[in-house]
């Protein structure tokens, strides 16, 4: 059983989604401690109710950011934490963490890396006028959603498109593909070359139109 640890700073929903996909059996994992940043996070509410440990570490209380991340990578050794996954985490995750868990750390993006990484990725998006949209689960290194890729949703995009318009399209693959990419972890099927991810099975897996139900 692959044991996470989950990191959000909001509502939370991309960790509910994990949450749903323990429960259903879809994934044979189970989540160790939820981390925030902000004690106002909707995600807390999310743990409480599924009874999982939460912490809330916020950076203010620590000298720096080295300091701030080795914590938080110590806290998830100390629960024998196998993958991190960031769930709408609104930080750059810091060289204490990335080092202690090199290729062991998740994030989604809602964009089709490497267009429109940072924030409001959905605004830029419609902003810029693109017809195709949609989300990115990938590796975490030391940059700005530049990680390895490991699997993209696409959605269609509409000159009318608000940001919001095109976020709720998008998100609702973000919860369909990255329990799917936690899955692939979990049954061994990722690997890292350079910046490819390759995946054991099918090609198809990678790009995901429609993505499998859970």
């Amino acid at each position: 059983m692959l044991t996470l640890g989950v990191l959000a700073s909001g509502s939370g929903s991309n960790f509910q989604a994990i949450i749903d996909g323990i429960d259903s059996g879809y994934l044979n994992a189970r989540i160790a401690v939820l981390i925030t940043d902000n004690p106002g996070a909707f995600a807390l509410e999310r743990a409480k109710d599924h009874n999982i440990e939460a912490l809330v570490l916020r950076p203010r209380d620590f000298t720096d950011k080295d300091s701030y991340y080795s914590h938080i990578a110590g806290e998830l050794k100390k629960r024998g934490v196998d993958l991190v996954v960031l769930a709408g985490f609104m930080r750059v995750v810091g060289k204490g963490l990335i080092d202690q868990f090199r290729d062991k750390i998740m994030n989604i993006h809602p964009a089709l890396l490497p267009s429109f990484p940072g924030l409001h990725g959905q605004k830029q998006a419609a902003d810029y006028g693109v017809k195709i949209s949609g989300c990115t689960v990938h590796f975490v290194d030391e940059g700005m959603d530049t990680g390895p890729i490991i699997i993209q949703a696409a959605v269609p995009a509409y000159h009318d498109d608000t940001e919001d318009s095109l976020g709720a399209r998008i998100l609702k693959q973000e919860h369909r593909i990255y329990p799917y990419a936690i899955r692939l972890y979990s049954e061994g099927r990722l690997s890292i070359n350079g910046r490819k991810v390759i995946i054991k099975g099918d090609r198809e897996d990678s790009v995901i139109i429609n993505p499998p139900v859970i």
